[in-house]
């Protein structure tokens, strides 16, 4: 990956996997209730969640910490909303998902790089920071991207971001489901969502 210091060892014309846990790991923190308040989870992806579950599980702890707080955040998600024949952040084409398991599922041999990526999502997750400024900080998503993100608005039920020009490529579309979280506001979530028909191929 050119972004992150983690390596997915992918061709460039795959998806990036370590991006898109990147990602899931960037909001599912923005999100938690010392933050932004959108899922019942606090701090589990900050020092406190690290101290608690290093007691148990000393190597593999943050990725126990992560999985906790994205399933309770795609729970949460399609509670406010869940759009039929879509895709979100926590619901990617079956393929892509796959993959991102079988990409989470090696990443436990090498914690260490997962360990510091969180220690730095965590530091950018400072009060008054959106969460767009923090993921371009991070580098996680192109300035494309964040220029997109800003021009986008919740739909009419103010549940929902409803990404109807997704980019050119799979990989534009879930930087895009990520940075337009950024639509929500501080005890009120909005679910960016994309239709299948209009997700790049």
């Amino acid at each position: 990956m050119t972004r992150l210091s983690i390596s997915s060892n992918l061709p460039a014309t795959q998806v990036d996997l370590d991006l898109i846990l990147a990602l899931r790991l960037a909001v599912a923190r923005f999100g938690e209730m010392d933050r932004f308040k959108w899922w019942n989870t606090n701090g589990m992806l900050g020092q406190i969640g690290e101290l608690v579950a290093s007691r148990g599980f000393p190597k593999t702890q943050s990725f126990a910490r992560a999985r906790v707080v994205f399933a309770v955040a795609s729970n949460r998600s399609d509670e406010i909303f869940n759009p039929p024949d879509s895709y979100t952040l926590w619901r990617l084409p079956p393929e892509i998902e796959e993959r991102v398991d079988e990409r989470w599922a090696d990443s436990l041999d090498t914690p260490e790089p997962w360990m510091d990526l969180l220690s730095r999502i965590d530091s950018e997750m400072v009060d008054g920071r959106e969460l767009l400024d923090a993921l371009s900080n991070l580098k996680l998503i192109s300035q494309e991207t964040s220029e997109y993100v800003k021009r986008l608005r919740r739909s009419d039920d103010n549940r929902s971001v409803h990404i109807k020009q997704p980019g050119k490529t799979a990989g534009n579309a879930i930087e895009i489901l990520a940075a337009a979280f950024n639509c929500g506001e501080q005890g009120k979530l909005a679910v960016p969502f994309i239709r299948h028909g209009d997700f790049p191929a």
